[in-house]
């Protein structure tokens, strides 16, 4: 990224930051239902390379799409109506938000680059927006407190972007922690680290498929809970119980009650696997990890036949522990836990048997848990 600003810009880069994308072990959908979610801050990341600016302009520039985005800090107007939102959207929705939270803001010229597969359910918007958040923190007068900068842009993609996100993406973006995933309480946003179990390693599976998030059931599930929460009188699906859920739940209607139990049951599952993490008990965690692929394509139907496939196969796999689908759903990525000694093998088979299968050429990641976002050059 330093060297693509000096030739775009004609000099030196001043400063590098970097925010990285996430993938959830467990606690799908569970976020903006107040609940607790299991994620880590993956090796893959949003870098932009910048230079303060004398005024309030933003010049940036995608090494990704190869496109420029550009604006005044004192003028900021949403892009064209219709469609997905560029990628310029989610940095200037970031600066509003931090500028209607107060801070004064100065611009930047930078350019931005990223390994995140796009809409692959690792959350590369949310990246997008924490490294952004991190490019004014470093320009402007503002102290970085993660858990705030975290809700500021999970604001702009809820309210300028117009995704009705929960906060787990941007909290585990800004807040991961090396070699740990973290247990985030999305009430009240208090977290505990987490070590993975000995001699494991985690696999992205990227079942080639892409799914469009605005346009998608994602909003339509969020009313679900949100209605199933209003018929229980409670703040959120959170505060169902499961003996609650048993007793009433043949007042909603089925499918309502199916989002619930979701819900409730994938909450009960995310603590579990915590603590199947702090005993170092794989196989623990791999079977919660496989209940919770069962939920999200029963109860959530957020599921879809690539991933499906994908979860199968890889959960036939000798040395798998288990595996589910991660992020949003209806295509994206599933994630699978497999013992070290296993990886190269399990790789290789599931490449093969789901390109067999779906004529499809999958890309599986081998990922680390790393550090969140942060000044990292220069």
């Amino acid at each position: 990224m330093a060297r693509l600003f000096a030739e775009r810009f004609g000099k030196p880069a001043a400063i590098v930051v970097r925010a990285p994308g996430r993938v959830n072990l467990i606690g799908e959908h569970t976020d903006y239902n107040d609940g607790f979610v299991l994620p880590f801050a993956i090796d893959r990341a949003v870098w932009i390379a910048l230079r303060p600016r004398a005024d309030r302009a933003v010049h940036a520039w995608s090494s990704e799409f190869t496109q420029a985005a550009q604006f005044c800090l004192d003028h900021l107007e949403r892009g064209g109506e219709g469609g997905a939102p560029s990628w310029g959207e989610y940095v200037k929705g970031t600066a509003w938000a931090l500028q209607g939270a107060g801070h004064r803001l100065s611009g930047w010229e930078g350019v931005i680059g990223s390994d995140v597969p796009i809409a692959a359910g690792l959350s590369s918007s949310a990246a997008l927006e924490l490294a952004t958040a991190r490019a004014f923190a470093e320009t402007s007068p503002i102290a970085w407190d993660p858990s705030a900068m975290a809700r500021l842009a999970q604001r702009a993609e809820n309210e300028w972007v117009g995704v009705h996100c929960g906060i787990m993406d941007q909290m585990i973006s800004a807040v991961g922690r090396e070699g740990h995933a973290v247990l985030i309480d999305c009430r009240t946003l208090d977290t505990t680290a987490v070590p993975f179990p000995e001699n494991v390693a985690v696999v992205i599976l990227d079942t080639a498929t892409r799914r469009g998030l605005v346009d998608s059931a994602y909003n339509e599930r969020r009313r679900q809970c949100e209605a199933a929460a209003a018929f229980f009188g409670v703040a959120a699906l959170r505060d169902i119980t499961p003996q609650m859920l048993e007793t009433r739940a043949h007042g909603l209607d089925t499918t309502t009650a199916r989002r619930a139990r979701h819900v409730v049951t994938e909450n009960a599952r995310t603590l579990a696997a915590a603590e199947a993490m702090r005993c170092n008990n794989a196989a623990a965690l791999g079977t919660l990890m496989n209940e919770s692929h069962h939920s999200l394509r029963e109860d959530f139907e957020v599921s879809s036949p690539a991933l499906d496939t994908m979860v199968e196969i890889a959960q036939m796999q000798r040395g798998c522990h288990g595996a589910r689908m991660t992020g949003a759903g209806f295509g994206g990525c599933a994630v699978a836990l497999v013992d070290s000694d296993a990886r190269p093998a399990f790789v290789e088979r599931v490449t093969a048997e789901y390109e067999r299968r779906t004529r499809l050429v999958p890309r599986l990641y081998v990922t680390g848990a790393t550090a969140g976002a942060a000044r990292i050059g220069t």
